[in-house]
C-alpha cells in the first residue's frame, strides 16, 4: 500500500489515496502506521477518497492515532488538498472536500512550478450552541464558564469547528501542566464526545500563542481547527480582533472570523471595515478562514 507522510506545522499525518487502492480496516491501520516506534509515526491517518456527492471533488476520511474517527482536521485538510492537486486527482482550485463535518472549500496558493505552498480553508460557521458542540452546560453559549480540573477551577469557552474544542486563556502558558490537565479535560464528564483542549495567551489584539492537547492524539505541534476555535473564543471574550495570527509550537496560522454582517456606510452602502472586522459577501458572513502551509515529507510502501 502506497502512502505519503505529510505535515502542517509539525502536525503530521500519513495519507493514503483510495483513488487507486483499498484499505480493509482503517482504524487498525491508523493505530499501526501512526506508532512512532513500530510504524511510520504520525498524529493519525487520512484517507483521500473519491467524492461521494456531486458537491465535492474529493473526500477526507480521518482517523486519530488511537484509531478513533475524527470529523475534521484543519492541518490535515491542507495536506490532503495539496496531495490531491499535486497527484493530479483534483484539478480545480478552489476545490471542495467532503468531510464528516461537511463540505469545505480549500484554495491553494501555487508557485511557479504549480506546487501548492499554502492553503486557505473556509472552515464554515463556528458552532456555539452547547447541545451541538456538544457540552453539558446550559445557556446559549459557553463563554468563560467555570470548569473544575482536579482542585482548580478554570474558565472555559467552548466552540465546535465540526469537532469540539475547550479553550482556556492564561497569562503564563509555561505554568500549564498540559500533559496532566489535557487528558483530564478531554475526558471530562461535561464533554459526551470528549474534546480537544487548548490553552492560549493573548499577546496583542491580533496575535495569540497557544498549546494543544488533541482528542485521540495527545500533545501535538499544531491544530488547525483548534487555532480557529481559539480565534473565535478570543473574540467572544473580547480579547482580540477577528483577524489574528495564532502561534503554535510548530509555526503560525492565520485565522479570520468574518463579521456576521457587513459594515454599512452612508446611504446603506458597504463601507470599509474597522480594525479586525471584514466585509464579506452574505454567503461568507460569520465564516472562519484558516491559512497555513502544508508539506510533503516522504512517500513509501506499507506491507500488507
Amino acid at each position: 500500500m502506497k502512502f505519503t507522510k505529510m505535515h502542517g506545522l509539525g502536525n503530521d499525518y500519513v495519507l493514503v489515496s483510495l483513488f487507486e487502492q483499498h484499505v480493509d480496516d482503517p482504524p487498525c491501520l491508523a493505530r499501526a502506521i501512526s506508532d512512532r516506534h513500530r510504524g511510520v509515526g504520525s498524529d493519525g491517518l487520512i484517507l483521500l477518497a473519491p467524492p461521494d456527492s456531486p458537491e465535492a471533488d474529493a473526500r477526507m476520511i480521518m482517523f486519530n492515532s488511537d484509531g478513533s474517527r475524527a470529523q475534521m482536521c484543519g492541518n490535515g485538510i491542507r495536506c490532503l488538498a495539496k496531495l490531491a492537486w499535486e497527484r493530479g486527482l483534483v484539478r480545480r482550485n478552489p476545490m471542495h472536500i467532503a468531510t464528516d463535518a461537511g463540505v469545505l472549500s480549500v484554495e491553494l496558493t501555487l508557485d511557479s512550478a504549480n506546487k501548492a505552498s499554502q492553503a486557505r480553508v473556509d472552515m464554515g460557521v463556528p458552532i456555539l450552541q452547547p447541545g451541538r458542540i456538544p457540552v453539558r452546560l446550559a445557556g446559549e453559549r459557553v463563554v468563560a464558564a467555570p470548569l473544575a480540573v482536579g482542585t482548580r477551577s478554570l474558565l472555559v469557552t467552548c466552540v465546535s469547528m465540526g469537532n469540539p474544542h475547550a479553550v482556556f486563556f492564561t497569562d503564563r502558558l509555561e505554568d500549564v501542566p498540559l500533559a496532566d490537565w489535557g487528558p483530564r479535560i478531554e475526558r471530562h464528564a461535561l464533554f459526551p464526545e470528549k474534546t480537544n483542549v487548548h490553552f492560549a495567551h493573548v499577546l496583542a489584539r491580533d496575535r495569540v500563542r497557544m498549546i494543544t492537547w488533541e482528542r485521540g492524539a495527545g500533545l501535538t505541534q499544531a491544530c488547525g481547527t483548534g487555532a480557529c476555535a481559539v480565534g473565535v473564543a478570543a473574540v467572544l471574550n473580547n480579547l482580540t480582533d477577528r483577524n489574528l495570527t495564532a502561534q503554535l509550537p510548530g509555526g503560525e496560522l492565520q485565522v479570520e472570523w468574518v463579521a456576521a454582517e457587513p459594515v454599512l456606510g452612508e446611504g446603506g452602502s458597504a463601507a470599509a471595515a474597522g480594525p479586525g472586522q471584514a466585509v464579506a459577501p452574505p454567503e461568507r458572513s460569520n465564516h472562519v478562514f484558516m491559512t497555513g502551509p502544508a508539506e510533503e515529507v516522504f512517500t513509501g510502501d506499507w506491507p500488507g
